[in-house]
């Protein structure tokens, strides 16, 4: 499996606290069946990311798993913030593309999702960057099902926290998520885990196990392991339903 939304690097944004607390998240994974994590800081005002340094610091990162022995890869990334993405560099977007994909995680502006999202996905995309729109559950509206039909026929995908998909219920508050993965507005599962010591863990397999029980198996393979590889490698991606 491929975790595409992780704040694995230490000491840098909200994310892993320090070395040791970057080495259990990858640990965590690996005992997931994650094998590679995508490290995606945010890129926002709030915190004082380098872009320029992410590269090294995945780098340092990468060696420190392999000296103790986790296999798991770490491919570059960020969590970019809708606020903040048109002031970037073509270079700079490349750098924040996932494993240098072409696919950008893009973080909503706080509250819900709105117009001008799919706008500003429409200029990356003329820049050459592809978006994935990352944890939609947590900027829901009254009209949150036409927002996400009208990205995905934009050619965005749609990006959901794990452990969020893992623990809906039928009939419950956020239940309307599971009839959104039954028609295909669940793209792709992620962690968006922060640390080792709290929070979300770095784990899919429980949120996959959710879907197995409401999708078809061809839609939950396409979720799990075809979409997430196809992002790292920079391909076309479409939803094949």
């Amino acid at each position: 499996m491929i975790d595409l939304h992780c704040h694995i690097l230490p000491a840098l944004d909200d994310g892993a606290l320090d070395i040791a607390d970057s080495v259990a998240m990858a640990r965590e994974a690996q005992h997931d069946g994650i094998t590679v994590v995508c490290a995606t800081p945010h890129i926002r005002d709030d915190h004082d990311v380098r872009i320029g340094e992410l590269l090294r610091r995945v780098g340092e990162l990468q060696r420190e798993l392999e000296r103790r022995g986790v296999g798991v890869r770490i491919a570059q990334g960020g969590e970019l913030a809708q606020t903040a993405a048109d002031e970037l560099s073509a270079k700079h977007l490349r750098y924040l593309s996932l494993d240098g994909g072409g696919w950008v995680l893009l973080e909503p502006a706080p509250g819900p999702i709105g117009e001008e999202l799919g706008k500003l996905a429409s200029r990356l995309e003329a820049r050459g960057a592809h978006t994935i729109v990352a944890h939609p559950e947590r900027h829901a509206g009254p009209d949150i099902e036409q927002r996400l039909r009208a990205l995905a026929m934009q050619g965005c995908l749609i990006q959901w926290t794990a452990d969020f998909i893992a623990q809906q219920k039928e009939g419950g508050r956020d239940a309307p998520v599971l009839r959104f993965a039954r028609e295909g507005l669940v793209h792709l599962l992620a962690s968006d885990a922060h640390s080792s010591h709290g929070g979300r863990p770095v784990r899919l397999s429980a949120g996959f196990g959710r879907l197995r029980e409401i999708c078809s198996p061809e839609q939950v393979a396409w979720i799990a392991e075809e979409a997430p590889a196809a992002v790292l490698s920079g391909a076309h991606v479409i939803p094949p339903w």
